[in-house]
Order: C-alpha cells, then sequence, then structure tokens
C-alpha cells in the first residue's frame, strides 16, 4: 500500500547522502534544501511532474549532477539500491525527491531521486492487501477510551451485534481518509483523539482466541455516511441520482465521479446474502440456508479468517466480508440503474444543499433490505464499504 511505501522512502530519506548542490537561478544562492514524495504522473524532456502526497503538483527539474537510485520496496537502507537513469523513471512510480525549491513552490530542481517503480509498488500492495483481508477486521466505531487506548467497534454475526475492543498500541500506525475518498493511499496519518463513534475503522493485526479483543498493528478510520434506499430520479446528464433515504425518510442528490464504484448484485446472490443476514433471526431459516433447502450459502473464502465478521468471510449467519464479493464483481454503470431500484451507498458527508459524493454504491440489493429491519445496519458493519480501503489501491 502506498502508505507503507511512503514509510520506506522516508526511513531511505535518512540515509541517503546528497553529493551536489546547484543553485536556483543565474547568481543566486541555493535555496535550502527541499524534499517532496509522490507519485509520477507525467513525463517531460527535462525532467517529470509528480502528484505529492499533500496533493500539490511539483514539476522536478533534473540536473546533470541528480544522482538517480532504483530502491526495492521494504528495504531499510540503500545496500541493494541501483543507479538508473531519467528514461527509467515512468508514470505510476513512486518516488522521493531532493533539491531546490522555487520561489513559487511550483518547481523543485532535483540534486537526487530515490525511484520506486509502479511494478514493484504493485506487488507490495497487492501481497499488503492480502495480509489486511487475513488479519483484518472492520465495522462501526462504538466507543474509544483515550485512557486504555481501546477503541470499541460493532460488527455483525449471527445476526447480531458483536463488539470488539481494538487496542493501539505506540507502534501502531493510525491512518484517517480523506473526507472524499476511501483510497488507502490518500489517507493521513491521525492520532487516537481525531477517532469518534459513528466513523467506520478497519484494522489489522492479532486477534485474541475468543475474538473479542483485537491488537492493532495499523488502523484506517473516517466519517461516511451510509445510505439505504430507493432511487427516485436519475440525472445521466449531470451523473446524478436522487435516493429516498430509508432512516431519514427524506431525498438525498448522491453525486458520481470517475472515482466512484458502482456495483449490482445478482438476484441469486442478493438472496443467498439475505438468507445469511436473516439466519439468527426468529422466523428466519437456519443459519447459512439456501431458499429451498440445499448446500450453506456463501461459505467463508479459503484462507480467511475465524468467523466473527473480518474480513475474508464471516461465520454463519453473519455479514459475510461483501468486498471479496464485489472484487469478482464487473464494474457496473449509471445507465445500469433504473428508478425504483434498491442501492446501498457509502458517500461523504456532503450537504443537505449539495447533496453527497458516492463512494460506493451497491444496487440489486432488494432482497436484502426486505429480509430484515437490521439487515442494511449489519452490512454497513461489515468491510465492503471499506474494503477498498482495507489496503492498496481503494483501498483497505
Amino acid at each position: 500500500m502506498g502508505v507503507d511505501v511512503r514509510r520506506v522512502l522516508a526511513s531511505l530519506c535518512t540515509v541517503f547522502l546528497v553529493f551536489s548542490l546547484v543553485a536556483i537561478g543565474r547568481g543566486q544562492a541555493p535555496s535550502p534544501a527541499y524534499k517532496a514524495m509522490g507519485t509520477v504522473v507525467s513525463i517531460e524532456p527535462t525532467g517529470f511532474t509528480i502528484q505529492t502526497d499533500s496533493g500539490t503538483r511539483l514539476a522536478v527539474l533534473l540536473s546533470n549532477q541528480a544522482i538517480l537510485l532504483r530502491v526495492p520496496p521494504n528495504q531499510k537502507d540503500l545496500k541493494n539500491a541501483t543507479k538508473i537513469k531519467a528514461g527509467d523513471i515512468n508514470v505510476g512510480d513512486r518516488i522521493l525527491v531532493r533539491g531546490h525549491i522555487s520561489d513559487d513552490q511550483k518547481t523543485l530542481l532535483a540534486t537526487s531521486a530515490m525511484d520506486m517503480s509502479k511494478e514493484d509498488v504493485a506487488r507490495k500492495q497487492e501481497a499488503e492487501r492480502t495480509d489486511w483481508q487475513k488479519r483484518g477486521v472492520g465495522g462501526l466505531v462504538s466507543s474509544v477510551d483515550p485512557a486504555t487506548s481501546t477503541i470499541t467497534i460493532s460488527t455483525s454475526v449471527l445476526g447480531t451485534t458483536k463488539k470488539m475492543a481494538i487496542h493501539v498500541t505506540k507502534d501502531t500506525d493510525l491512518r484517517r481518509y480523506a473526507p472524499d475518498s476511501v483510497k488507502f493511499d490518500e489517507a493521513k496519518p491521525t492520532t487516537l483523539d481525531q477517532i469518534k463513534p459513528g466513523d467506520q475503522l478497519r484494522a489489522r493485526g492479532t486477534r485474541s482466541e475468543d475474538g473479542s479483543e483485537f491488537t492493532a498493528e495499523g488502523i484506517v478510520s473516517g466519517s461516511f455516511r451510509n445510505i439505504a434506499g430507493t432511487i427516485s430520479a436519475i440525472d445521466a446528464s449531470q451523473n446524478t441520482i436522487s435516493v429516498m433515504d430509508l432512516k431519514t425518510k427524506k431525498p438525498v442528490l448522491v453525486k458520481f465521479t470517475a472515482d466512484s464504484q458502482l456495483r449490482k448484485l445478482p438476484p441469486m446472490m442478493a438472496q443467498r446474502i439475505a438468507v445469511r443476514l436473516k439466519g439468527g433471526e426468529a422466523g428466519g431459516p437456519p443459519n447459512g440456508a439456501r431458499p429451498g433447502g440445499g448446500a450453506p450459502a456463501a461459505a467463508t473464502p479459503a484462507g480467511g479468517p475465524p468467523s466473527g465478521g473480518g474480513p475474508g468471510g464471516s461465520g454463519p449467519g453473519g455479514a459475510p466480508d461483501l468486498q471479496q464479493i464485489l472484487s469478482h464483481m464487473p464494474p457496473a454503470k449509471l445507465a445500469d440503474l433504473q428508478k425504483g431500484d434498491a442501492v446501498m451507498i457509502v458517500a461523504t458527508q456532503g450537504t443537505a444543499a449539495d447533496g453527497v459524493t458516492a463512494i460506493t454504491l451497491l444496487g440489486g440489493v432488494e432482497a436484502i433490505l426486505t429480509s430484515s429491519g437490521s439487515a442494511s445496519q449489519a452490512m454497513f458493519m461489515g468491510s465492503w464499504n471499506l474494503g477498498g480501503g482495507g489496503g492498496g489501491e481503494e483501498g483497505q
């Protein structure tokens, strides 16, 4: 994930020696040394442009004396770094540059650059995404106790709400999603006091034997809006829909961007998930049973964690890990939605006047919303809405 890539490159920065200092402008003293980290977004004849981790664009000019190194992932020193040429740097690479910044803070004359190829970044992200799925938990924050550094989250298991204590240590990496994104690369360092009840949270670490406690190595949290309802209007020209929120009984304007994720469950899959969510309720079918009998539905994927609502699956009747399900489904389009469709949406907080921006929309959920009063809440307590952010591209 980009977060760990940043940490690796930052640690390497402390041991990187700058062998050349270059002044900016004729006759001017060099500006103070400056460093920036980000992703290469374009290549120019004189260098390249990066999108920095702080969200700004920075044009990087390479001096003739600039030292360029390629750094493998997970390295704490430069023993395995190799020299590269400017032509070896590509769009999508992660890079740490040092040099002298212009007065307008838009151009950097680089004296050194440490590059991690986009292929290495992708492999690292995939490995960490897998680890988040295997050793992660997700849910809604119920309470935060700064005195004991403990966060209590709620997850849906066996049709009921289960509490889990997340223990934060001095080594826990705390990150918070940007207000309009669940991309893990865009999550910023945070502190325990920034995590509030109602936040959505995902943690990676070690679970106790009884599943009631969890020691976190990493935590990513965010404050988002959960909407479940039916589409009352669609405006394809504006990339918006209007949804009648079942909870507030009020219409909500939902906007879509290029980063919004849309998926639509096939009816049979939605019915199987609904059966699992309804499994523990009075009058419902046996846990895990399919409509009309048959084998248990949606068994825990191979390699998943123990039951308890964590990534990779849950116990029978609990909320399945929909992020894994959705990751294998083709993207849907706004044109695939119709007036009257039932949808579940994770969106930015937004405002009553401007509406919200969809982060994830799941259609085809009629069976889920009608299966029980707690079904949609159980889904939101699962990991599907934060799954991108679980690691990697969208993250954990």
